[in-house]
């Protein structure tokens, strides 16, 4: 009901008159919204988990795994039976078995994302370029066993030279590419000039090496290292035009996934993700790749001995690598240890 004034003759008592329109639906802003729903009209969001339920949670475009991501999955109760499945695929092969259960995983998670499903190749394969193709490969063709596009997989590879030669090959091929471990921009040139999809810059590892290195508690967004690096490798590929896809991982607060909002890809575990999800601050692009191609930043003419020197000279970059691989491998290692128990009381 609504009152209206006659104000052609003497002023009257209102009369009441019915307007009979239902009430006006209140528009959705961005303070209703939570900061993953906010980070999604700016970003991709991507789910770093191999565990199908959390995915489902969160909805995100892509997912990425990597093997202390399998590791953690393949030892909860409720995934036990993609294991057994795996251990009966393989026939007694670890080899086999081991790439089966990457694979399933993978398919189990394609079956939610829409988008990319990272898998990642075995670490201790990380120097050598001729057994990483033929691992992929493999990898591919046990996904087309069970309908799974290549289109929908990304081989995650780590970011050595010799890793990032084997996914210029693999690129050619028409296997798209995830080179992970980036600590560097000597890495990051290295993987866009060659081709790759996709890389995962790591933000939370680099600012651990520097906490340790400098003596101190922490950092403010802005001034976090791993954040600054994203950033500068985001500028530079806007800047020169590269077609691979900055996708930001190993956070360790939100903050540091907040001031890279505008990144074309952050790849988030399910903790941080519940965590902007119980937040409802406003979210800001941070990047922004119409003025990253305005800005004064050198180009880099990559060779191997140019990365290799840029490598050298990199100390954090130098250490992290080393060590994303060797911790990678031991969650192999561990992996494998259940699984060969499981073959051995399965075959023997």
């Amino acid at each position: 009901m609504s009152s209206t004034i006659d104000e052609s003759g003497p002023l009257r008592k209102p009369e009441l008159v019915s307007t009979d329109q239902p009430p006006l639906k209140k528009q959705r802003t961005v303070s209703d919204l939570n900061q993953v729903d906010q980070l999604k009209q700016l970003t991709t969001v991507v789910a770093d988990t191999g565990d199908v339920n959390a995915i489902k949670k969160f909805s995100p475009q892509d997912a990425t795994t990597n093997p202390s991501l399998i590791y953690k999955a393949a030892v909860m109760p409720e995934y036990a039976s993609i294991v057994d499945d795996a251990v009966a695929y393989g026939k007694g092969d670890l080899s086999v078995t081991m790439d089966k259960l990457a694979v399933a995983f993978g398919t189990e998670i394609s079956k939610i994302v829409p988008g990319y499903v990272s898998t990642e190749v075995d670490a201790r394969l990380s120097f050598d370029t001729e057994g990483t193709i033929n691992k992929a490969r493999d990898l591919i063709k046990m996904y087309d066993e069970v309908g799974v596009s290549k289109d929908r997989i990304l081989i995650k590879v780590a970011a050595t030279w010799e890793g990032i030669q084997a996914a210029k090959q693999l690129e050619k091929e028409g296997i798209t590419c995830n080179l992970t471990l980036i600590f560097s921009i000597a890495q990051a040139i290295a993987c866009a000039e060659v081709g790759c999809t996709l890389i995962s810059p790591f933000v939370g590892r680099i600012m651990d090496w520097h906490k340790k290195a400098k003596g101190v508690d922490g950092f403010a967004p802005t001034e976090d290292p791993g954040v600054m690096s994203v950033t500068a490798i985001y500028n530079y590929y806007k800047k020169y035009g590269y077609k691979t896809i900055v996708m930001g991982a190993s956070f360790r607060n939100k903050e540091e996934i907040l001031e890279l909002a505008g990144c074309d890809r952050l790849t988030i575990s399910p903790v941080l993700l519940q965590d902007l999800t119980n937040a409802s601050s406003d979210v800001h692009q941070k990047l922004d790749a119409a003025k990253a191609v305005n800005m004064d930043i050198p180009k880099i003419d990559m060779t191997e001995s140019v990365f290799r020197w840029m490598m050298n000279e990199d100390a954090m970059a130098t250490e992290k690598l080393a060590e994303g691989i060797r911790g990678f491998a031991k969650d192999i290692k561990k992996l494998e240890d259940i699984v060969k128990a499981k073959i051995s009381a399965k075959f023997d």
